[in-house]
């Protein structure tokens, strides 16, 4: 039972690391962004990147490990939409990923370096998508969690 706690806890602790970056993330993507704000936004994605890794790790170790079993998430239609949904999330933050990697290379060439208003906006569009779709995680999660739907 301890051990089952623990992954929930270490689960959750990722979960929130995550969402505070996305966050993070939103709240830079301004028109007024600075070089030091690029800079921070860059540090920020990895952060993110980390997190969302954790997250699978620690899930995967709560449906491996954990005392409900593996039988009873994979027999849930909520498990699957929620899997589901956090692989649309995750290929969601690929555009700006990518961005934000171009970003770093131009930022090494040129410190004071700041990014278009376009690009600014079309990598906070995609942040935004992933933040909005990344609400319904937890109401899949408290429906799989209470049966709902067998």
């Amino acid at each position: 039972m301890l051990a089952d706690a623990m992954y929930a806890w270490f689960h959750y602790l990722a979960i929130f690391v995550l969402v505070v970056v996305l966050t993070a993330e939103a709240v830079l993507l301004r028109p007024d962004l600075t070089p030091a704000g690029v800079k921070r936004l860059i540090i920020y994605d990895r952060l993110y990147g980390v997190s969302a890794i954790l997250v699978l790790v620690t899930g995967v170790l709560r449906l491996t490990l954990g005392a409900k079993g593996a039988v009873f998430y994979m027999s849930n239609p909520w498990f699957h939409a929620k899997i589901s949904l956090f692989v649309v999330i995750a290929l969601c933050s690929i555009p700006p990923t990518l961005t934000f990697l171009r970003w770093a290379k131009q930022r090494r060439q040129q410190p004071e370096f700041v990014p278009a208003l376009p690009e600014i906006k079309r990598a906070r569009r995609w942040v935004m998508i992933a933040s909005h779709l990344f609400i319904f995680l937890p109401l899949f999660a408290v429906l799989m969690a209470r049966g709902i739907g067998f």
